[in-house]
Order: structure tokens, then sequence, then C-alpha cells
């Protein structure tokens, strides 16, 4: 009976574990940002597994016109694929994360191969922009103990999010919206993509229209737009990470 209840405990202990890996806003494997207070009207959009023509062009069209600023995570195959619209994002004041360069799922990558995907991305978006990245999103949101400890070491800051559009299988606009209509409460960051990472070109006309019509929606209620630089700093008592601004 004792060896039963042992072996119970130590699967959940194991299946609790293994949840967290992939859990956006779980500190358990170490600090990340994924959104300041609840209620606070402010949210931080955020696009990941670009640039991808011609679609990052498109979302910059869309948030110039609002006025709207974002975070843009970028893979490091696709800057050096298209610097010039890594750069393009850059100019217009958007902020740049990291995302790795070629999107392994992390909970699987060895410390040498997460120090390799960060510095071949923050190298290729310095070349692009002038200037490296301190943000870092894991892929797939996969991390196990020991990652955000590598991130740290190389002076990078783990960012998550609180509302995910689920924008990679949707249908159409409408059901992105739906997605983060149920899931914001104010105050998080919203993931979104501007690319894929298996191609280069990945349709993500959808997303472009969705956050039309999440800006105009939340403008009106009252809502302010962030870079996730922006938000950290609206935490009480904040302190930016590695003298980041």
């Amino acid at each position: 009976m004792i060896g039963y209840v042992a072996g119970a405990l130590a699967a959940a202990a194991a299946t609790f574990a293994g949840v967290h890996t992939m859990v956006p806003w779980s500190q358990l494997y170490g600090e990340n940002f994924s959104g300041v207070k609840e209620g606070l009207k402010v949210l931080a959009l955020t696009y990941d597994d670009g640039p991808n023509d011609p679609w990052t062009m498109k979302l910059l069209e869309v948030l110039d016109k609002h006025q709207v600023p974002a975070t843009f995570f970028m893979l490091g195959k696709y800057v050096r694929e298209r610097p010039e619209i890594a750069r393009a994002v850059a100019e217009a004041g958007h902020a740049i994360g990291n995302h790795s360069y070629s999107h392994p799922n992390l909970i699987f990558a060895s410390e040498a191969k997460l120090r390799q995907e960060m510095e071949e991305t923050s190298v290729a978006i310095a070349e692009a922009t002038g200037e490296r990245p301190f943000l870092f999103r894991p892929p797939f949101g996969g991390r196990r103990p020991g990652t955000f400890k590598v991130v740290e070491e190389v002076k990078m800051f783990p960012v998550m999010w609180r509302v995910t559009c689920f924008d990679w299988a949707a249908k159409s606009h409408t059901q992105i919206v739906k997605h983060a209509r149920r899931q914001i409460a104010g105050g998080e960051v919203v993931l979104m993509h501007d690319g894929g990472h298996l191609r280069m070109g990945e349709d993500r006309g959808f997303t472009v229209h969705a956050t039309d019509e999440l800006i105009r929606e939340y403008k009106d209620k009252g809502y302010v737009f962030a870079t996730v630089t922006e938000m950290m700093q609206m935490r009480p008592g904040v302190q930016m990470p590695f003298g980041a601004r």
C-alpha cells in the first residue's frame, strides 16, 4: 500500500512538473513576465515567428494606422532571410525580442543548443537593426528546469503571455477576436503570430484583420497599448533587468 501511494504521488508530481513546462504564466521553472496586475487597462500585443513576407509589413501598416506599439519575437533564420523587414519593425518603433533561430522545443534542447540558438538570433537581429535584443520568448512556450537560468546568464529576460489567441489554427479573424475577448481582463501580454516557424510566407491575414479589430474595440473601452518593455516598467517597484530601457 505504501509503495502504491508513493508511486501515485511520484506520478502526480511528474504530471504537475510536466504541465508547467508549457503553462505560459507559470513561474515554477524561473521568473518570467506575462503581464501586470489584472484589471489594469493596458495590453501588450506580441507577435511570434516573423519576420514574414508579406504579413509583417501589412501588420506594421495596421499598427501605424492606430499608432499602437507592439513587440515582435523573431526567428533568427527569417531575420537572416529578410533583414530589411526586421529593420522596418525597429525603425517603426516596435520592440524586438529573440525567439530562437530555428524554433526548437527547448524542453528537449541541451544547454549548448539553447545558447547557440539565442546567440545566432541575437547576432542576426543586431546586424539587421543595430541593437541586440534583451527579451526572449521560448518556442512553443516550452522550458524545463534550468532553461531560464541560461537565459539570465546571457543577460536576457524571459517573456511569456496570459492571452493565447490561437491564431495559428484560426479559420477566420473572428475566431481570433473571440479567443482574445474570453481571456482579456486587463494587464495581459497577448500572443499572436505574424509568421509561421515552418516556412516563410505563412498566411497571417486573419491575424492582421483581428489585430485591427482588437485595437479598435479595446481603445473604445479605454485601453492603452504598450510594448513588453513599457509594460514591464508599470510593475510596482520595477527594476528593469540588465539595465534595459
